[in-house]
């Protein structure tokens, strides 16, 4: 009987039929008619109309299934509640008519007897499943009937069951566990196939569900689901075996380690599926992707089998030989223009990116040994597959073995490097596709050492006669050139060169793009160097862009139009002469001409100008009316987003390139990346024009701040678009400061729409890498700002964004812990890696977030402190962590104290002197480098309040220069603060040292230099040996280095030299030499130096020829030009 009034009922009828009309103007009426009439007035009526014509139609298979589809897909839209959110349709409805319509819908899926259909009305319960289990609410008469039809006699409605499971395994509660693990174990053993394949899928599903501990209760299921898998492959079905396998993968995804005990057992199952080529390719391959999971989730399971490493190996070089088939001669692989042709279902592709994993995952020290064993002899086969594979291995896993590859270059290049002369085509190709990417792989060492090796292998293959060979040379040309030093291309220039000019003249166009990449890649490279062939090179490519607009040469207009303004790049604007205009007017007729969306030079002529930019500076600003709308326009591009509403949909998109399909709460949904790849790349152009043009972009500036730059930063489909876009926040207001002027009214209002944006990104931003983009965004933004910028209210809105961003992480941290004193060693290392980026990542968050903080206080001063007081409790127990990240980043917070707030520092002098003087003994440079900084600023700018702690901190900075190996990597810069805060104590905060061991200090002190690396120390060292050296010599005349002349003896009374300078000359000058050396002093200091040490030389009278000989030669002429 219906619930629903007959007119009703027929209206609907004839409504699904007209949804499903051939002719797209009455499918879009009906479509409009269901959401304005049906979806948004009455959808209870919808819904529980739509159940009722699935009882209805007995005799219609499709009505029945296509009511179901609609149901699912107005289930599934969202609805605005009274309170104004957003919730799923279904659970807004009123709960009785839910009630209703839920109780119906079950009756008709257990009533169902046709599979396709029942399929469909799956769909559409596991739907309001899904709302219900995620709104907290629950459906306790589902799991009765999904229970009842698991055991039902049909073994249909057993599959059913469980595809309802699959779908939304969220309903299965712990209180159900044994009646679920029952369930699955019947299962498991049922006599269907299809029920037997469904209940994997279910099982897998619902292992994503568990966490760790729960999972452990189901590991007992394991045997039975893998004795699902022999029947199936004795049968020869590649279908359910492929579904068995995917299912096999995604428990290997959520559980490796269950799978331990049988591990081997699976392996050799495994490996006897991807051998079995009775089967299917695609069957094949997902056994292999099933072990290659194995690899990617629990590596040390795979390294401690015995066969795993050997067998896979041996399977992904058998699979890398499949290729060609029917093309021996590669007569049709040659014929193919179509080079970006997909290949990725092929076996050979699948075996090479299975070595790749491998290699990365496992290591070198794994898999190196077993593959070498095979590719010497796979080298000299007589077959050329075998050779093409062994190449293709070599290319596959050099990035993942390249600490164990690289220092053994010679002999692989050896391998390698004859293949390039090889008979076959295809393996001449595959050998240039290896020397690219070893030089990708093994930079700079390729090109440093192997340079004449791998030009004069791969130049040669430049003459071919096969076009796909010597483009692809050309290509592993461009890999080996955008790692290579000028000083190693010069000499190759012209054998380089004269090659691919043959190459533009080539008949097919694929081979003339090519060389232009080459050619552009190599004048990037060799700079100036490259001018001598502009003259031949340049009149060609404007020859191209001045061709006809026709669409098949428009990729190589595009190349050219690259090529060319690398060149220009390289040039420089000196070189091009008038040639600039005219480059810049063809680049506007191109972009005046191109009028479809899918013109490849709309995206490369963005970039050209980019380079044109840069090469003209302020001479590009008449361009910029034509440059800057087309580009605004990309950047300005809003999220392409698709809500795909069933299974046809999803597969349609998948097939579509540039698209992502993402599952968000039980939907898919499509984001068009290419659009926001445009987007991406249109906000990196706006960022070099910014840089370029400074003041003179200003005009364009609140506008692409206010409607492309701040929104970009809560651009939440693609990370890209915000991490760009937070680059080009403080680069805006830098245009807008150096056009107006930093007290500017224009720059106060652009500043305050932009503070607030940003303060608010700081406290809403989940990730932890865009949160260290978004808190370097403010930091730059400030120092740009530069002047006392940000109210009460902003340092107040700044402390709310940290104190949730500390929580976070402490949470973080809190959980990492956890996870690690419960989990195996084996977890332990197959994590470690990951676990060692989000370490990272959080230490690179806290690090920009230190240098927020240090911002505001270098322009706020004391007038941070009330509000930085609010974290006064976090600091100090970071201070008192046994976590080094924590320690170093309290004492970084602390040292801007003592910087910035001067003598009011010694406020907080309880939280903060015990942690300087540990951490100048603490086990982590960095901390010790921290430290001993700190120590420094109290005595610069702490005032006398704290003489009495820097009298007794002395010892702990010479405990920090003592460590072991005090000057290497790690320490050096620890050592020079140390040097340098000792060199403040003694000048700025003198009174903190007893008189009558200030000698004995000085003394001690003068052996802790030099300070050759720190930029920021260097100064203040240095400038303390000059004030000793003055103290104790009278300034003199300036005299030549070369012959300085001893001065009279009253000149060099006792009571006027201290020990420390005047008795240790040589040390003293080679002191001052290393810094000359290195580069660290400048202005003012470094004149006071070099003149304080030549009189100190001078009143010595020791030899300056021999005090100089201690330095090189290069070294002696830099000091002899300071000391003139």
């Amino acid at each position: 009987m219906s619930l629903l009034p007959p007119d009703a009922t027929a209206e609907l009828s004839q409504l699904l039929q007209a949804l499903q009309s051939p002719d797209n103007r009455h499918r879009a009426q009906a479509e409009e008619h269901l959401q304005n009439n049906w979806t948004i007035t009455r959808p209870e009526v919808l819904l529980m109309g739509l159940v009722e014509h699935i009882t209805a139609h007995r005799d219609s298979p499709a009505a029945r299934s296509f009511a179901a589809v609609i149901f699912r897909r107005i289930a599934i839209k969202t609805r605005k509640t009274p309170t104004a959110e957003n919730t799923d349709m279904f659970i807004s409805l009123n709960p009785q008519d839910a009630l209703a319509i839920r109780s119906k819908l079950l009756e008709t899926l257990v009533a169902e007897t046709e599979r396709p259909v029942r399929n469909k009305i799956s769909d559409a319960v596991a739907e309001i499943a899904r709302q219900y289990s995620e709104n907290g609410d629950s459906w306790p008469e589902l799991l009765q009937s999904l229970f009842a039809l698991s055991q039902d006699g049909d073994s249909g409605k057993r599959e059913i069951a469980f595809r309802v499971f699959k779908t939304t395994p969220g309903i299965i509660g712990k209180q159900h566990e044994d009646n679920v693990a029952h369930a699955f174990t019947v299962a498991f053993k049922d006599d269907s196939v299809a029920v037997r394949l469904a209940a994997m899928e279910a099982f897998a599903a619902f292992f994503r569900t568990l966490n760790k501990k729960s999972s452990a209760k189901y590991h007992h299921l394991l045997p039975d689901v893998l004795n699902i898998l022999p029947p199936i492959k004795d049968s020869q079905d590649s279908e359910d075996l492929s579904t068995a396998l995917l299912a096999l993968i995604e428990l290997a995804e959520s559980a490796p380690r269950m799978f331990k005990s049988l591990f081997s057992v699976l392996v050799h199952f495994c490996v006897s599926v991807i051998q079995d080529k009775e089967l299917s390719d695609i069957c094949r391959q997902n056994a292999l992707e099933l072990m290659a999971t194995f690899a990617d989730y629990a590596p040390s399971m795979c390294k401690k089998d015995p066969s795993y490493t050997n067998d896979m190996i041996t399977q992904c070089l058998s699979l890398m030989t499949d290729l060609g088939e029917d093309d021996d001669d590669a007569s049709e692989w040659l014929k193919s223009d179509d080079l970006d042709q997909e290949e990725s279902d092929l076996n050979h592709v699948a075996g090479e990116q299975c070595m790749d994993r491998l290699a990365n995952k496992l290591g070198g020290p794994v898999v190196l040994a077993p593959t070498f064993n095979w590719l010497p002899r796979m080298l000299q086969s007589l077959a050329w597959r075998d050779r093409h594979a062994a190449l293709m291995a070599i290319s596959a896993i050099s990035e993942g073995c390249r600490d164990q590859m690289i220092g053994e270059l010679k002999q692989v290049l050896d391998l390698v490097v004859p293949c390039l002369k090889d008979a076959h085509p295809r393996v001449r190709w595959a050998g240039c596709n290896a020397l690219g990417q070893m030089s990708t792989d093994f930079a700079p060492t390729m090109q440093r050492d192997f340079y004449d090796t791998v030009l004069k292998a791969i130049i040669p293959v430049l003459e071919s006669p096969e076009a796909r060979v010597k483009s692809h040379a050309a290509a592993a040309l461009v890999n080996f050139c955008e790692e290579a030093e000028k000083s190693v291309l010069v000499p190759y220039l012209n054998d380089l060169l004269n090659h691919l000019f043959r190459l533009l003249q080539d008949d097919k166009r694929y081979v003339q793009e090519q060389a232009l990449s080459t050619i552009a890649t190599i004048a990037d490279a060799a700079e100036q160097a490259f001018g001598q062939y502009y003259d031949t090179l340049m009149p060609l490519l404007v020859s191209v862009l001045q061709r006809d607009n026709a669409k098949e040469y428009r990729l190589l207009r595009a190349k050219a139009m690259e090529c060319a303004t690398l060149i220009a790049l390289a040039v420089g604007k000196e070189r091009l002469g008038t040639d600039a205009m005219l480059l810049v007017q063809l680049l506007a007729t191109i972009q005046q001409n191109i009028t479809e969306p899918d013109d490849p030079q709309a995206q490369y002529l963005m970039h050209c100008w980019g380079r044109m930019c840069r090469v003209l500076g302020k001479d590009f600003l008449p361009f910029l009316p034509n440059v800057m709308p087309p580009l605004i326009e990309l950047a300005s591009a809003k999220a392409d987003i698709q809500l795909l509403e069933d299974d046809e949909q999803v597969e349609q998109f998948q097939q579509e390139d540039g698209w992502e399909l993402v599952p968000i709460r039980g939907k898919t949904i499509g984001i068009r990346t290419s659009a926001m790849d445009d987007k991406h790349m249109a906000i990196e152009l706006l960022v070099v024009y910014a840089q370029v043009l400074e003041g003179d972009f200003a005009p364009y500036a609140r506008d692409i701040m206010e409607q492309i730059a701040l929104p970009g930063l809560a651009f939440f489909f693609h990370d890209p678009v915000r991490f760009v876009s937070a680059k080009l926040v403080p680069q805006l207001l830098s245009s807008y400061k150096n056009h107006y002027g930093p007290n500017s009214n224009e720059m106060a209002g652009l500043w305050s729409v932009t503070v607030e944006k940003l303060l608010e990104v700081l406290t809403a931003e989940p990730a932890v890498d865009a949160l260290a983009e978004m808190y370097q965004c403010f930091y730059e933004s400030v120092e740009v700002v530069g002047k006392p910028c940000l109210s009460a209210q902003h340092m107040n809105g700044f402390m709310d964004g940290v104190t949730s961003t500390l929580e976070d992480y402490k949470d973080r941290v809190h959980q990492r812990a956890e996870e690690h004193a419960g989990a195996a060693p084996e977890d332990v290392e197959d994590e470690q890696e990951e676990l060692l980026l989000a370490i990272e990542d959080d230490q690179t968050l806290l690090s920009d977030m230190n240098k927020a903080f240090h911002c505001i206080f270098k322009y706020h001063g004391t007038n941070f402190l009330p509000t930085w007081e609010r974290l006064l409790s976090t600091y100090e127990s970071f201070l008192k962590s046994t976590d080094a990240t924590q320690r170093q980043w309290g004492l970084c917070i602390m040292d801007d104290v003592l910087e910035y707030c001067g003598p009011q520092s010694i406020a907080y002098a309880n939280y903060i002197s015990q942690p300087l003087l540990q951490g100048c003994r603490d086990q982590s440079a960095a901390i010790r480098q921290a430290a001993a900084y700190g120590i420094g600023v109290a005595a610069h700018k702490g005032g006398a309040a704290w003489a009495p702690f820097l009298g007794g901190a002395i010892e702990f900075l010479f405990n920090v220069i003592q460590f072991p190996e005090p000057r290497n990597e790690e320490n050096v810069y620890a050592t020079e603060n140390a040097c340098a805060a000792i060199a403040k104590i003694l000048h700025y905060n003198a009174t903190a040292v007893p008189q009558p061991q200030v000698d004995a200090i000085i003394g001690q002190w003068v052996d802790t230099l030099p300070v050759t690396n720190d930029e920021e120390a260097a100064p203040y060292a240095y400038a303390y040996l000059a004030e000793l050296m003055e103290r104790y010599v009278p300034h003199q005349s300036r005299r030549d280095f070369l012959h300085i002349v001893q001065l009279q003896d009253s000149l060099l009374t006792t009571n006027r030299q201290h020990p420390a300078v005047a008795t240790q000359v040589a040390k003293v000058f080679g002191f001052v030499g290393q810094a000359l050396e290195a580069d660290v002093l400048s202005g003012q200091t470094l004149l006071r130096v070099v003149n304080a040490t030549k009189n100190l030389v001078a009143a010595s009278g020791t030899n300056g020829d021999l005090l100089i000989q201690q330095f090189s030669p290069e070294t002696q002429q830099l000091i002899q030009g300071h000391f003139r």
